[in-house]
Parts: structure tokens; sequence; C-alpha cells
């Protein structure tokens, strides 16, 4: 089964889990021995100047990198080294893929998402159905909110041929967690590719502002408000639908109140912007910046949001074919998992600047792909 062994520098480029995530998923797929070296957060401390002050926090000192790796080690037995709190260096050696009943706990409120991020692209090559048990943070800082996931990268996703169910079972919020989600999904033989290319124009606006634990009703109504406000500003035409939700006190483990804003197009693009309230901040605030994510999502002309862009990457490098997004400018985070998609996976990218005429004007950009047409060995 095992490959040439690759060598993976942990400190370029995005300099943190996202280097883990992508390596050790890509890794496991092509069951490819692999050695992350010099894993640490190559981000700057923040609130200084860029004046090379680099933070010196490993990247392994947070729980969620941790869960994320063992939880590929288990779906396919494979062999972990150095996967400790403030290591800067992991060994992988995978075996084969299986499915069944896996558990990852960041017993944190690291984030569900991002495991499901690192583990999804595996278990649709996995010998049988999966049903991945993920706890932690549903609605956490510094990564997508669970409702992000299910409302703009399912749909989206899903049109590699694949589909996936997740249901949320409770809700867990910084800084205690005690979420949890479980996704269910069966095994595919191969990805097709996508072509997203064609924004069509804006038809729907809706969302969701949440309270849940002690905070009063009142914050999601305010939160709602100040958000529809904010859109209204700059697009008038459109009926604005963003429904303020209390948490049952059965499905939420602890104090939050968040935000997140839909806008779908014409032709099926979905884009998003969300916050989540912070001890101080007020709740108009928590709206406006959501709101702000959201517009600034729309005027770049693209067809995915600038946290789908980095998420397709992998499964482009997988699928059958060719396969096309129109983004806004490439994140450093997409930048990150296309580097690592050609190193480890030799897929084929390229990214250049839109040459449609509307776009002119924009700082748009196509991701071309040339899949590598994996093939699931056990279908």
């Amino acid at each position: 089964m095992a490959g040439p062994r690759v060598e993976v520098d942990g400190s370029i480029m995005e300099g943190g889990g996202q280097i883990l995530r992508v390596s050790t998923a890509l890794s496991c797929l092509l069951g490819l021995p692999l050695r992350v070296q010099k894993i640490r957060a190559g981000r700057s401390t923040p609130g200084l100047s860029s004046g090379g002050w680099k933070s010196k926090i490993k990247v392994l000192t947070r729980p969620q990198h941790l869960s994320g790796l063992e939880m590929i080690r288990d779906l396919c037995d494979g062999r972990l080294e150095g996967a400790e709190i403030g290591s800067t260096e992991i060994t992988f050696t995978p075996e084969k893929i299986k499915g069944g009943i896996h558990t990852a706990d960041t017993k944190t409120a690291g984030s569900v998402c991002l495991l499901m991020q690192v583990s999804m692209p595996c278990v649709l090559f996995a010998a049988s159905p999966s049903e991945l048990h993920l706890r932690g943070g549903t609605n956490a800082e510094m990564a997508p909110q669970i409702d992000y996931t299910v409302m703009v990268f399912k749909p989206i996703v899903e049109k590699f041929g694949f589909r996936f169910n997740c249901d949320i079972k409770t809700r867990g919020y910084y800084p205690k967690g005690g979420g949890e989600v479980i996704v269910r999904m069966s095994p595919v033989k191969q990805l097709n590719p996508i072509n997203l290319i064609d924004r069509g124009c804006v038809t729907k606006i809706y969302g969701r502002a949440f309270v849940a634990g002690v905070l009063p009703f009142k914050v999601a109504k305010d939160m709602a408000a100040a958000a529809v406000r904010c859109i209204r500003k700059e697009i008038r035409d459109l009926y604005v639908n963003i429904q303020p939700v209390q948490e049952p006190k059965d499905q939420a483990f602890g104090n939050g109140n968040g935000i997140i804003i839909i806008a779908e197009t014409s032709t099926g693009c979905l884009f998003a912007g969300s916050s989540l309230g912070k001890r101080g901040v007020n709740a108009d605030k928590v709206g406006i910046e959501a709101a702000e994510m959201l517009l600034a999502n729309l005027r770049h002309g693209g067809t995915v949001d600038e946290y789908l862009q980095d998420q397709l990457i992998v499964f482009m490098a997988l699928a059958n074919g060719v396969s096309r997004i129109k983004t806004g400018p490439v994140t450093l985070h997409t930048q990150t998992a296309i580097h690592f998609a050609e190193q480890i996976a030799k897929a084929k990218f390229i990214v250049r600047k839109s040459e449609d005429e509307e776009d002119a004007s924009k700082d748009t950009y196509i991701i071309e792909c040339q899949g590598i047409g994996m093939t699931n060995p056990n279908l």
C-alpha cells in the first residue's frame, strides 16, 4: 500500500492547521506515508505591525488539530507519531480506509466543521458507509459555523456527485464547546468535476440570528434588524428574511449568540456572511459585521465566497476531469490548499484573472483544476 514518504514543510504559506488537514487527508486517500515538519503557527501575532513578528505558538497546541489527526489515523488504522500538544513534527503512515462509526472529540470549543473538512474526502473513498460523531464547537471563532456547512458548503459540494446527512444533535459555543454533530455518508466510485462560472443574479437573501443559554431573545432580534438595515442600503429590491431564533435548552450547551446570512443566485450559487457575539460587543455590531461580510462577498463577481473557495480545492483535485470555479481574491488558505494538492496528489491547477467583461473592473479569478480521477478501490 505505502508509496514513498511525502515530506511537508509545515511553516510555509498559511503555516497552520490548513496544512495539516490537507496533507493528512491526501496522504490517507493516496496511501502515502507523510512527515510534516516545522509545525508552527505561521501567523503574525494579532495587533502587531506586519514587521515580521511571528507567533511562537506551536500549532499543535490546538486540540482540534490533534483530534483531526487522530480521526484520520482511526479512519484507516494508520500509524501516527509525534501527535501531542506542542509537537513540531508528525509522521503518519496510512492503511486502508474503512467505513463504520468514528468519533472525534476536541474536548473544547475546537470546531466540528474543521473535523468534518479533514475527514469527509477520506470517507468518500472508504470501503463502506460511515457515521462520524464529531464533538466540540458548532459555532466557533476562526472556523465555519455549522449553519454555513449545512446551508452553503453542503449543497455546493454535493455537485461533485455525493450526498451526506448532517444531524446537529447539540450546539456548542466558545469557550466550553460541548456540541455534537453526526455526519452520515456513503462512499462513491469517483467524484465528478464541477463548473461554477456563471454567477447569475441574487434572487434571495435569508438567514438566522440565534441566542442560546441565558442570553435574551431581544439580542437575536437586534442582530437580525441591524443586518437587514445594513443590507437594505445596498440591495433595495429584495426581501431580506432573517429569522431570530432562541435555541432550545436541550439542544444547546452553554451561552452564545451569532448570525448567518445567505444570498442565493438564479444559478444556484450561495454566499454567506456570519458573525459570532462576544462578551461586551453589542448585538447591532454583530449583525452589521455579518451583513458587511456578505456584501463584500457579493461585490467581487465570483460564484463562491471566500470561505467556500479553499474547501473545494481537495475535491477538485480528486475529481475525474476539469473543474472550474470563479472567485474573488484568492485567499492564503486557498493558495495553501492548492500548493499541497499539487505537491501530494499531483493535481494541476491554473489560477488566472477572469477575462469576462463584467469582471474587468473587479478582482475576479478563475481557479481551474485537472483532477487526478481518484477511484475508490473498494467499489
